[in-house]
């Protein structure tokens, strides 16, 4: 979302999305930890729930509980089956799959999301955009190496499956963006991913172990400490400054998967990570020259 107002200091920008992605990285490590003991949904609905009343509090706070209610139901009814679909498929992709590579692979939907703004938003994507779109998914097919045992994984379809889910939801939120505020956008996507992905758990719901419980309350802090900085970053920030930032998850990834895992990703997984990530600052150069030319 571009900034609604010019920060003369976009160091504090930088930090915020430096912090967000930090806090998020942090959490999809409490997100692995738990996939290895509980079902998809359930891990999904434990993520809205733990966040959910911190992030009430500061909607609360700053926007009012009108702002909460005076929304366009049918799009937020369509981000919280979105956001379920896709944390679902994450969690179960991180069960099996390390960071490092799972976050290699959901890089593609920065990509994604230029794609699906032709048909949804009738936004002009030039050939070069689209040729750097199509490099990044080259780029995804060495990550999942489709001679190989990668491609046809589901863990590595299920990573793709949640890129894509990310990709329609953020397209959502542009068109919400217009009428809706990002207190009510951030809080029904995780009032309706605690519900219904609650709801689909229930029957197999496996009960919590009490050493998982800080487990839990850490990614409800860090999820929704992370929704905070980075929704500050974009506001406060330049979009082609602080985007880019986004690709440093993969550096906390590497560091979480040796440190707590002890697995660290191949030469092929590097290979296809820096494909990926130099398509994706392409098309963020590409997006700024885009933006000069049409508002000099």
């Amino acid at each position: 979302m571009p900034p609604t107002t010019p920060d003369p200091h976009p160091r504090r920008a930088i930090w915020l999305m430096l912090a967000s992605v930090a806090l998020f990285s942090l959490m999809d490590a409490g997100l692995k930890t738990l996939a290895a003991h509980y079902p998809p949904f359930q891990v999904a609905a434990l993520r809205g729930l733990s966040s959910l009343p911190l992030v009430l509090a500061w909607a609360l706070a700053t926007a009012g509980p009108r702002a909460l209610l005076r929304v366009r139901w049918p799009l937020h009814l369509l981000r919280g089956a979105l956001g379920i679909a896709m944390m679902a498929s994450f969690v179960y992709a991180l069960k099996t799959l390390p960071l490092s590579t799972a976050y290699s692979i959901f890089f593609v939907a920065p990509l994604l999301i230029t794609a699906l703004s032709v048909p949804f938003l009738g936004e002009r994507v030039g050939p070069r955009r689209w040729t750097a779109i199509g490099i990044g998914l080259l780029g995804v097919l060495v990550v999942l190496r489709p001679t190989g045992q990668g491609m046809l994984t589901l863990a590595g379809g299920a990573v793709l499956l949640a890129a894509f889910g990310y990709a329609v939801s953020a397209i959502t939120v542009r068109v919400l963006a217009r009428t809706d505020s990002t207190q009510a956008i951030t809080f029904w996507l995780l009032a309706l991913m605690a519900l219904g992905a609650g709801a689909l758990a229930a029957p197999g719901w496996v009960p919590l172990g009490g050493e998982h419980l800080w487990i839990v309350a850490a990614i409800g802090v860090a999820g929704a400490l992370g929704q905070y900085a980075i929704t500050e970053a974009f506001r406060v920030g330049e979009a082609s400054l602080v985007a880019p930032l986004e690709y440093t998850a993969l550096v906390w990834g590497v560091g979480l998967d040796l440190l707590v895992w002890g697995v660290l990703p191949d030469a092929v997984t590097w290979a296809g990570a820096g494909i990926i990530i130099a398509s994706g600052l392409y098309l963020l150069r590409r997006e700024r020259v885009h933006v000069e030319a049409e508002h000099p």
